[in-house]
């Protein structure tokens, strides 16, 4: 019983230790202002391709969550827990 328990600890610290997550620019424009508001649209995938949750992280999905019209900045963030299941994050500030 020893040893199950420690091959799955060891697992678990291998997925936490092997997970990571980016942040990368989409798009900006000069002319809005980036600090104003902020909003994010997520989804959620299994194996990277089934969405669980609901898929849709579309830009207009995200600035409509943050109550905003004019776009500044365009950010997409990806989690990914050893491929099994990753996250998509889209994230708009503007006003």
């Amino acid at each position: 019983m020893k040893k199950v328990f420690g091959a799955v600890l060891a697992t678990a610290a291998l997925a936490l230790a092997v997970s990571c997550t980016t942040v990368s620019p989409r798009t900006s424009d000069a002319g809005a202002s980036a600090n104003a508001k902020r909003g994010e649209a997520t989804g959620g995938f299994l194996f990277g391709i089934l969405p669980v949750t609901s898929a849709d992280y579309s830009i207009s999905t995200a600035a409509a969550n943050g109550g905003i019209t004019k776009i500044a900045t365009v950010d997409l963030k990806t989690y990914s827990l050893l491929g099994i299941w990753v996250t998509k994050t889209t994230i708009v500030t503007g006003e």
